[in-house]
């Protein structure tokens, strides 16, 4: 899984590309992991590129969420397809998350 990084200021946006699925959800976990060491914890992940995830994908950005309220903390997702809406709504995660249209909405929603 190809995942990139910029900086909007002070935010970090990171867009994995392709599905979250698996290993790839697991090397996600990990780059989440050092985006959050290396940041004032203003990230957004953008999952414009992610076709779906299945259940690792899903309890990796759980997981992420949680150790991020841990710290006081929270990541807002953006570009949220249809397909891994529906499976926030049936899971009961929807409302986990802070979720944007796009990248610059949830940028600035750290302002």
């Amino acid at each position: 899984m190809q995942i990139d990084q910029t900086r909007h200021g002070a935010v970090t946006v990171i867009r994995p590309q392709g599905p979250l699925i698996d290993q790839d959800a697991r090397v996600l976990m990990t780059r989440l992991r050092e985006v959050l060491a290396e940041s004032l914890g203003r990230f957004v992940l953008d999952l414009s590129a992610v076709p779906f995830l299945d259940s690792v994908g899903l309890e990796t950005l759980v997981d992420a969420g949680d150790e991020l309220a841990h710290s006081g903390l929270a990541f807002k997702l953006c570009a949220v397809n249809e397909t891994i809406s529906q499976v926030f709504n049936l899971t009961g995660c929807f409302g986990q998350f802070e979720q944007y249209e796009d990248v610059n909405s949830a940028v600035r929603s750290f302002l």
